[in-house]
């Protein structure tokens, strides 16, 4: 038998054990996830404010003919087609950029600042840095995708029965509005998640790094945007900011304006969709380079 016979099971393996590393940290992370009440409670509570806000309130201003301050100045014909089929690609992304972002980035925020906090992130890190958290990083690009899916399926659910409910005719929203509407939710969320996973692994605490994510999704980003209306330089970086950018994307898509808590039309759809790619790109390159040069002490 020769040398070289010898060799190539014992060099096959760990090419084969490094091929399938990350497909078993998604594995291993969506089975921890799976079994985490804090990730269900994240989720419901995103399914809850879609209900309420893209359809609760909208349907009780109709029936009732009082006005909140989401539905103020729109007729009762207005708010009832909000509330049909048709209208689902726009009510699908409507809470994406400001309430639904918060969320998504705190699920982020804790799949990687709870890995430090816990200590089980010492332990994986173990056989390898990078494979484990692209792991970790793509099994919370499949909770997202499936989190847009349910809202899809969730708000089409909402919308026949109310449409039954008024004698409606089921009148349907293209296949393609849809898809745009799907692509842009993933599109926010995943900016937002990525953000929360970077944050999480920089300071490697679940709770600070969703404290400093909520604050600048919740307060810092709509202060900036209120002072930049009186001062153009704090205008022209508000530009470039996540905040705006989601919103203005999916201003883009819904042709909402100001009228939408989140959603606004400062920067063009097209420049919208570079500048949430690239936030995520560099999360995701940032949350890298951490992992691979800090010591996880």
């Amino acid at each position: 038998m020769s040398a070289s016979t010898l060799r190539s099971p014992t060099g096959s393996v760990p090419d084969a054990a490094g091929r399938n590393t990350v497909a078993r940290s998604v594995r291993a992370e969506l089975f921890r996830l799976r079994a985490w009440p804090a990730m269900w409670a994240t989720l419901g509570t995103w399914f809850l404010l879609a209900t309420v806000f893209g359809y609760v309130f909208p349907y009780i201003s109709y029936t009732t003919g009082s006005a909140g301050f989401s539905t103020e100045g729109q007729s009762a014909e207005v708010l009832l087609q909000g509330v049909l089929p048709e209208s689902v690609p726009d009510v699908l992304v409507q809470g994406t950029p400001l309430f639904g972002g918060a969320l998504v980035l705190v699920l982020g925020a804790l799949v990687a600042g709870n890995g430090y906090t816990w200590g089980t992130w010492k332990t994986v890190f173990t056989h390898g840095r990078l494979r484990p958290t692209i792991g970790a990083l793509l099994a919370l690009a499949v909770i997202v995708a499936a989190m847009v899916i349910v809202t899809a399926v969730l708000c089409t659910a909402i919308s026949v029965v109310l449409a039954t409910v008024e004698s409606q005719p089921l009148i349907w929203s293209s296949a393609a509005d849809l898809l745009r509407s799907a692509g842009t939710a993933y599109l926010v969320f995943m900016m937002w998640a990525t953000i929360g996973f970077a944050l999480g692994t920089y300071a490697r605490s679940a709770a600070l790094s969703v404290g400093l994510g909520l604050v600048w999704t919740l307060v810092v980003e709509n202060l900036l945007r209120g002072v930049g209306s009186a001062l153009p330089l704090v205008q022209d970086v508000t530009a470039f900011l996540p905040g705006t950018a989601a919103g203005s994307l999916v201003g883009a898509v819904t042709g909402a304006g100001q009228g939408t808590p989140g959603v606004v039309d400062v920067i063009s759809g097209p420049r919208a969709v570079v500048t949430v790619t690239a936030y995520i790109v560099v999360a995701v390159v940032t949350t890298g380079i951490l992992v691979r040069r800090r010591d996880v002490n």
